[in-house]
């Protein structure tokens, strides 16, 4: 029963992460898939994942349009 729950609860979060980097990527970087990407990547170890989302959300916005 708890190896549902905790299975369900990570692959939720690589999920959660991997979007917020995508949406972010679109306004914070010049190549957004390779941000959500990344953020695939790190989001398989969690505290990575949220140092990324961290960093990755106080960085200044793109100049393209």
């Amino acid at each position: 029963m708890w190896i549902i729950i905790l299975s369900s609860a990570y692959i939720g979060f690589v999920i959660l992460v991997t979007i917020i980097s995508l949406k972010l990527g679109r306004t914070k970087t010049d190549n957004p898939r390779m941000t959500a990407f990344v953020g695939f990547l790190l989001s398989l170890f969690p505290p990575l994942g949220l140092i990324y989302l961290a960093v990755l959300g106080l960085k200044e916005d793109s100049g393209t349009v």
